[in-house]
């Protein structure tokens, strides 16, 4: 079985190695002719300005790659535990709906991978206790600024967007996309202040 797959012939994908995304951009963004690189759960793509001619041994390089030099930043985002399903989550969870907010704030959680939409983050770290599934019904209008949760990550919406994940509040006075990009960026640490 080949480390990795061509995606058309300016791009290959292969799987995520175990090291944190701002590693693995750092080290991909080192081989010779690559232009960007999306980091996924699972996969990695790296896209080149020509037709690559990849060493098998970049990838396996990978697992001991150096870690990043740039350490993520700390970010506080002002929270509101409102969302529309807060009581349905708690419910679900068999926990108190205070509970539920204590335990989201009370967690720090950290930027692994961006998608979904321009300056959606992935943040891992959200508590067991708080595991859920997606929604079985996506709801076709998620207001920007919500705070949501699926599996083991949460994340917060910066666009209104369609989005199948558990709405458990919202960010405040905070615009989670701007002219500059995205708030939050690979490697920093989230946590949620009510």
């Amino acid at each position: 079985m080949a480390d990795w797959v061509a995606l058309g012939d300016r791009a290959i994908r292969f799987a995520r190695p175990a090291r944190s995304a701002r590693t693995i951009v750092h080290a991909v963004r080192a081989w010779p002719g690559v232009v960007d690189v999306v980091v996924a759960r699972g996969e990695v793509a790296a896209y080149f300005a020509a037709e690559p001619h990849v060493d098998p041994a970049w990838i396996a390089a990978l697992a001991t790659a150096p870690d990043a030099p740039e350490p993520g930043r700390d970010i506080a985002l002002p929270a509101a535990y409102h969302g529309p399903d807060l009581a349905e989550v708690a419910a679900a969870l068999g926990l108190a709906v205070d509970e539920v907010c204590a335990l989201h704030a009370g967690a720090t959680y950290t930027v692994e991978t961006m998608g979904f939409s321009p300056g959606f983050a992935y943040l891992s770290g959200l508590p067991a206790a708080l595991e859920l599934p997606r929604r079985t019904t996506p709801r076709t209008r998620v207001p920007a600024g919500s705070i949501a949760i699926a599996g083991s990550q949460t994340g917060v919406y910066p666009f209104d967007s369609p989005g199948g994940w558990h709405l458990i509040g919202s960010v405040v006075g905070i615009k989670m996309f701007g002219p500059d990009g995205s708030l939050l960026q690979l490697g920093d640490r989230v946590r949620f202040v009510p």
